[in-house]
């Protein structure tokens, strides 16, 4: 376990001042002797684990951000974090966080089915359960849950951007797909949401795997996509699946159309430039060329001395968005804070174009999101700017809940 109170000026060379921390100001000096407790969890071990390093690069920082203003309603920031492990242990790790550490909160993971576990234990005790990596649609529907909110966007609406961008390649209607799916709930949830929007659109699977989380050789599944030769291999997969895949499929020879719909840039760099290809859905990267975002990544590069991934971002954001809740709430209840989260003065600087707000109905984050696309090898100058990114989507003349529509996952009934 990792406990602190972050105040540490080291963290804030060139730090807040440059950030949209936007807890108003008046509210948020009201002077509270008791620290304000968050619990992080995530994992930091195992095929997630490289994501879970920026999972917790990005809390710190943010805890550092928001005690360095003042903290939240005058509250500083106590940060108890752990490796969540597996979904069980995440479960046992919440419960010891709210039983003994007295944790007003938690806030992290990347597992869908880990997100699950945390968030019925923070329903057991009335508090709130931030989910900055799960994608699952459930999560979202028949999982749902009054105190659990996602700063990390659903499977769905990266199924819809994505998507959008293969339809507009020709690569939907009578095309063949061949899935490589991650087996267990996200993987198994993302899919089902890829199959609809096939289904929908005319495209045909020709070919699918589940892939177990640990697996580290897919040559058996490179040469089935040999033999079927399908039009576009769709990747369903998380974390170091996604490296070791692009490494192998490089090794293989192949040169079919290859995308997915979900991603994580660290996936990206950790394959590096020969082996990263395709266009991608992504919540933000490092590249989005606006102030606040830019401030962010000098930030976070000046802390960490390498530029934030978009685990980093969730996490990051949702510390900030929890510390604006507690002070304008002036109360970090369960039932207080989600009182504000639902309300229509809800709305936070993600740093996009556009503001996002949690939709009362499932507390999704509506956001905008963006697409990445690989560089070509020789155009690339350092191992991080190794694509390029889209403009926001949806775009600036579409409703910002277009992309959050068709999902799957059940309905939400809180």
């Amino acid at each position: 376990m990792i406990t602190t109170s972050t105040n540490r000026r080291g963290f804030l060379r060139n730090g807040a001042a440059g950030l949209a921390l936007s807890f108003g100001a008046p509210t948020y000096l009201r002077a509270q002797s008791a620290p304000l407790k968050i619990g992080h969890l995530t994992p930091t071990t195992g095929f997630l684990g490289p994501l879970g390093e920026y999972a917790q690069m990005g809390i710190k920082l943010a805890v550092a951000h928001i005690n360095a203003n003042g903290g939240a309603g005058g509250r500083q920031v106590e940060l108890i974090m752990e490796d969540s492990v597996n979904p069980q242990t995440a479960s046992t790790k919440a419960e010891r966080m709210f039983e003994r550490d007295k944790v007003d909160m938690i806030i992290g993971e990347i597992s869908s089915a880990s997100s699950l576990t945390i968030s019925q234990v923070a329903a057991r005790y009335g508090k709130c359960f931030v989910n900055t990596g799960g994608n699952s649609d459930s999560l979202r529907g028949k999982d749902c849950n009054r105190y659990m909110f996602h700063v990390e966007t659903q499977n769905s609406m990266y199924v819809n951007a994505e998507g959008a961008y293969f339809k507009q390649q020709n690569m939907v209607e009578g095309k063949n797909w061949y899935t490589l799916t991650a087996d267990y709930a996200f993987g198994h949830d993302l899919l089902s949401a890829a199959k609809a929007f096939l289904d929908t659109n005319g495209g045909i699977v020709a070919g699918e795997d589940l892939v177990p989380t640990d697996a580290t050789d897919f040559s058996s599944y490179l040469l089935k996509i040999r033999q079927v030769e399908p039009d576009v291999v769709a990747l369903n997969l998380a974390g170091t699946q996604i490296t070791n895949f692009f490494k192998q499929y490089r090794e293989f020879g192949l040169d079919f159309t290859v995308g997915g719909f979900g991603f994580d840039t660290v996936a990206a760099w950790a394959a590096g430039a020969q082996n990263f290809r395709g266009t991608w859905p992504n919540v933000w990267n490092h590249l989005i060329p606006n102030d606040a975002s830019q401030a962010f990544v000098k930030s976070f590069t000046d802390a960490y001395g390498k530029p934030p991934e978009n685990q980093a971002w969730g996490d990051y954001n949702a510390g900030l968005i929890m510390a604006k809740a507690v002070a304008e709430a002036g109360d970090a209840s369960g039932d207080a804070l989600v009182a504000y989260l639902e309300s229509p003065e809800a709305q936070f600087d993600l740093m996009k174009n556009r503001k996002g707000y949690f939709r009362p109905t499932d507390h999704q984050l509506i956001q905008e999101i963006y697409a990445i696309t690989a560089l070509p090898a020789d155009e690339v100058k350092n191992k991080y700017d190794i694509f390029t990114t889209s403009e926001p989507l949806p775009g600036a003349d579409e409703p910002l809940e277009s992309l959050a529509q068709s999902v799957t996952g059940g309905t939400c009934t809180f």
